[in-house]
């Protein structure tokens, strides 16, 4: 609560927060627009039969379940944002640009992200609404009702992301992190609701675990990323003039999690991809497509061991990913032993870079493999419980915890930055 008074004492900090509650609500105001020609009870009716749109529903904040605006929510931009760090690793050019070309670069790569959303959101969306007109869920649409309804499909998503990059410019939070929880938390009330118009009194020990799991997970998530491992490191003595500079010591910070809920979104946008397309061609009439379509389409279903394990593989995998991509090893280590620092016991340079890379690989173990079990371990215990009002279980969790820690960090580096 002296956070939060501290912050609307302050007309800078309180109109950021002001600023950014507005963008939320504009943002949960599109994603109740709906696009026109929409059969409300079909599309009702189709997600509830549906778990893997039911999933993707409760992932965009609901903007699914009704058509709206906004549909894709921000998964073309993630989705971009995922191809251009992976042609980071084939392209030397792009690894270049963005790793050391600095603040110039990273806005030309991001830029590059953006632009890319926008063929991806007009492939997925063609995608959706194709689907959903052979089901019946929207009235087929003339050449200029699918030009319109496109173009105003890909201008929720592309507007979307405009509001998030709003949002990350007042340094408060990352804006597509926070607009995803708000989908998340919007989605709560209806969650609570059907849980409890669904309770039974001899669930009653169901809840109750169901409500301790939760808690766990919270707090797991908690201490995984406040967690970190602190390597020492001594700078030496040095003589200039009459005066005696360094010979101290001090500890380079290494996380236990350096990728927070990035891991987490990267892994959802690469099942619901591949979902989306197998449903789009489960009716070919090729055999053989329609056969794979609906393989893909069984694999992927969110409650199936195949599902659970493709999700754990992908956290890990993409934890890994992304820690290679924020901390690196080399220039951290040059960076030590330009400022006459070293590691005690490890010489200075390519040996100093060694000991940090395994060292890394073996604290981001740890994070990637906790980080795997918390994203699939609510799913267990949904399969084991029957309870089924929570759709993305500890994904939800995870996110919410996340973003909200790594926001409070930052309203106090801006609390401490007007003490000083």
């Amino acid at each position: 609560m002296n956070r939060i008074l501290a912050i609307f004492k302050r007309p800078e900090l309180r109109n950021k927060v002001l600023f950014i509650l507005g963008l939320l609500l504009v943002s949960r105001l599109i994603a109740n627009i709906p696009i026109p020609a929409v059969d409300a009870s079909q599309l009702q009716s189709f997600l509830t039969q549906n778990q893997f749109f039911g999933l993707l529903s409760a992932f965009t904040g609901g903007s699914l379940s009704t058509l709206s605006i906004a549909m894709l929510g921000l998964g073309p931009y993630i989705t971009g944002s995922i191809i251009m760090q992976l042609l980071t690793m084939i392209f030397p050019s792009l690894e270049q640009m963005y790793k050391y070309e600095g603040e110039a670069g990273r806005a030309k790569f991001n830029q590059y992200s953006r632009i890319l959303t926008v063929p991806l959101a007009a492939l997925q969306g063609y995608g959706f609404l194709a689907l959903l007109s052979r089901q019946g869920v929207v009235e087929p649409l003339s050449l200029a009702g699918w030009v319109s309804t496109l173009g105003v499909v890909i201008a929720g998503s592309v507007f979307l992301m405009w509001l998030g990059e709003l949002i990350t410019e007042k340094n408060l939070g990352n804006g597509a992190s926070l607009l995803i929880l708000a989908g998340i938390v919007a989605s709560l009330p209806t969650n609570l609701r059907q849980a409890a118009f669904t309770y039974t009194p001899d669930q009653l020990f169901t809840y109750l675990a169901f409500t301790l799991v939760a808690l766990a997970v919270i707090a797991g998530v908690v201490f995984i990323t406040e967690a970190q491992r602190n390597v020492p490191v001594t700078y030496a003595r040095r003589v200039r003039g009459d005066k005696l500079y360094g010979g101290v010591s001090t500890y380079l910070p290494m996380r236990v999690n350096n990728a927070g809920v990035i891991p987490i979104i990267f892994a959802l946008s690469i099942l619901l991809f591949p979902g989306v397309i197998a449903n789009f061609f489960a009716g070919s009439s090729n055999a053989f497509i329609a056969k794979v379509a609906l393989w893909l389409q069984t694999f992927l279903q969110p409650q199936t061991f195949t599902y659970g394990l493709a999700y754990f593989l992908l956290v890990v995998i993409f934890t890994y990913f992304y820690t290679a991509i924020t901390f690196d090893p080399k220039s951290i280590s040059e960076n030590v032993q330009k400022q006459g620092g070293y590691i005690p016991g490890i010489r200075p340079g390519p040996m100093t870079a060694q000991f940090l890379s395994n060292l890394l690989n073996k604290v981001t173990l740890v994070g990637a493999l906790f980080l795997g079990a918390i994203a699939v371990l609510p799913n267990i215990v949904q399969g084991l419980s029957g309870i089924t009002a929570f759709t993305v279980g500890g994904t939800s969790i995870l996110i919410v915890v996340s973003v909200a820690l790594e926001m409070m960090k930052q309203i106090d580096a801006q609390l401490s930055m007007y003490e000083y």
